[in-house]
């Protein structure tokens, strides 16, 4: 059985890096943003390849139901029983269709999902100091928390209910939140 982390997160909270170095760290953890997996998918030339490249060629939103099918093909093909996810769920649609899949789902057993909380002034400051591009700017990442704290309480209520939600401060050092977050995983597998 396929034992499934999720990380969520503010923008600049760490999230995609602390689960990159978690994976490089440990051969037994694969790691997976849903843009990664997008992109796969349609390389695969498979027909929901097809099918998710003719929305996004759009710059329409991939529909919920194929987003739920990419991330559990690609968490079943992936090369280890140990799977991390960044950046989901982002929404409370995207929290219950996962929870509806996967009470159907055998294969699949959501361990734990894992909230990198930072403050909003230290997203801010990562984010526009990284400023990598034209969406780093004061008004996108205004509009991008909004995004991620709108359905923010749910969620936690949500997978806290469930007694699998785990805070990690995203205050500390890189090393310091990979080496708490890295000991928690191990500790669920």
């Amino acid at each position: 059985m396929k034992k499934l982390f999720l990380i969520i997160g503010a923008p600049g909270s760490g999230k995609t890096t602390d689960a990159e170095l978690i994976a490089a760290k440990n051969d037994n953890i694969t790691h997976y943003s849903t843009g990664d997996m997008f992109r796969a998918e349609v390389a695969s030339g498979s027909a929901r390849g097809k099918e998710i490249e003719g929305y996004i060629s759009k710059g329409d939103l991939v529909p919920i139901a194929i987003v739920i099918e990419t991330i559990v093909g690609a968490i079943k093909k992936a090369p280890t029983d140990v799977v991390v996810i960044d950046g989901y769920p982002r929404s409370s649609e995207q929290m219950n269709e996962l929870d509806n899949y996967l009470s159907y789902e055998e294969s699949v057993e959501l361990v734990s999902v894992i909230e990198v909380a930072v403050s909003e002034e230290t997203a801010r400051d990562r984010v526009l100091g990284r400023a990598r591009g034209a969406d780093d700017n004061h008004e996108v990442f205004n509009n991008r928390m909004k995004v991620y704290t709108e359905p923010l309480k749910e969620i936690q209520a949500f997978y806290s209910a469930k007694n699998i939600l785990k805070v990690i401060s995203g205050e500390g050092t890189i090393e310091e939140i990979v080496s708490e977050m890295q000991t928690f995983v191990k500790s669920k597998i």
